[in-house]
């Protein structure tokens, strides 16, 4: 039976403390400014005038655009699971299918536009990397339940190898090829968890 993990990273607010309603507005007007217009038409000021909010406001709250950016896709997102079949194998492939296919269908052009802004922004380049280090060690409960089953070795640095599978889907967001196939995917995870040197290599 496959049961699901809930995400043990969920984003709590960071600057002041938030309105319910202009925090929703904000949210609200920042997606549909990305959906119209794409990273283009966003910009702090655009997101006040939508969403009739002070500037000062938004900053309090959001201390970078960046910040705004990803609360916006996390927002989309909702809250994340991790599907627990009781094979580290399986829940991997799972994992690899859920991301890309958000990213296909919703997500994915809001994440391309935090990647763009972290090249020139180092506030977004500070946001983005703290997210990405967050989900990979959120991520990691995959492999820790593998640990757990014995199926994984216990010294296995598990946010590096989650970075590895994470890396994997950024390279395939950020060239278009979001529709990677689930035997790809199985071959990808089957790579990883065996090693890819060949039993002759080990034996020298």
């Amino acid at each position: 039976m496959t049961k699901t993990a809930s995400d043990i990273t969920k984003r709590t607010s960071i600057g002041a403390q938030r309105n319910p309603a202009s925090e929703e507005a904000i949210l609200t007007a920042a997606g549909a400014l990305l959906s119209e217009g794409g990273l283009a038409a966003f910009s702090i000021e655009a997101v006040a005038r939508r969403a009739k909010a002070g500037k000062p406001t938004i900053y309090r709250w959001w201390p970078s655009k960046a910040a705004l950016l990803l609360d916006v896709y996390h927002r989309q997102k909702g809250e994340t699971f991790y599907a627990d079949t009781g094979n580290t194998r399986v829940d991997l492939i799972a994992f690899l299918e859920s991301l890309l296919g958000f990213w296909k269908k919703n997500g994915g052009e809001v994440f391309r536009s935090v990647i763009a802004e972290a090249q020139s922004d180092p506030a977004a380049l500070e946001a983005l990397r703290d997210y990405a280090v967050t989900r990979c060690r959120a991520s990691g409960i995959i492999l820790e339940r593998g640990v757990t089953r014995g199926e994984i070795r216990a010294d296995l640095d598990i946010p590096l190898v989650m970075e590895l599978f994470s890396s994997f889907c950024w390279q395939r967001l950020l060239t278009g090829r979001l529709d990677a196939s689930r035997e790809q995917l199985a071959h990808l995870v089957d790579a990883v968890l065996t090693g890819f040197a060949s039993k002759e290599s080990h034996a020298q």
